[in-house]
């Protein structure tokens, strides 16, 4: 079945092509919900809440733009909404200038799950920040919007986020390098 028929037996409510809708999405969508949750059962409910949105609203998907994308949109805005009702006001505060940090991620002695999971222990506004930024390419503008900050606030939080990275590669480094003499 093609994705234009699985979309409009989706929009008449059909159970088969939700569940064959789901099934096809729902890794890539969990994947996205974990790195804007706090954990595993976090990402979980807000995947299951973006599949609730999806079902209810997928009759405005109006074949423009990639299907995918629309389905991302949804679970990273879920995911964000959840965030902004258990936090309440975000506390993120505009730090000054930061010198901007890089990270290299490139290094062969980095496995993407130690990468992953650093990135998860970033305190929340720094995470969600660097992985808006980094990893889902929006813009600072955007993300300010997204999270009612302002751009300069993300700006900071990147820089803070990538700072606390790169200490945290240093010292994975540090104790590879000493382990191994």
């Amino acid at each position: 079945m093609s994705l234009e028929q699985l979309i409009k037996k989706c929009i008449n409510q059909d159970a088969k092509a939700q569940s064959q809708l789901y099934k096809q999405y729902a890794s890539k969508l969990f994947s996205l919900c974990l790195k804007y949750s706090k954990n595993y059962a976090e990402a979980e409910d807000n995947l299951h809440d973006a599949f609730i949105t999806v079902f209810s609203k997928i009759g405005q998907y109006k074949n423009k733009g990639s299907f995918e994308g629309w389905l991302k949109r949804i679970a990273i805005n879920t995911s964000l909404q959840r965030y902004r009702e258990n936090v309440g006001v975000f506390d993120i505060v505009n730090e000054g200038n930061i010198e901007d940090v890089t990270v290299d991620i490139n290094d062969e002695d980095l496995s993407l799950d130690f990468l992953l999971k650093i990135i998860q222990e970033l305190p929340d506004r720094y995470r969600l920040v660097f992985n808006l930024y980094v990893l889902d390419g929006y813009s600072h503008v955007e993300i300010s919007e997204l999270i009612n900050i302002s751009s300069g606030t993300s700006k900071s939080n990147l820089a803070r986020a990538r700072m606390i990275l790169k200490e945290k590669i240093e010292d994975y480094k540090a104790s590879v390098n000493s382990q191994s003499l």
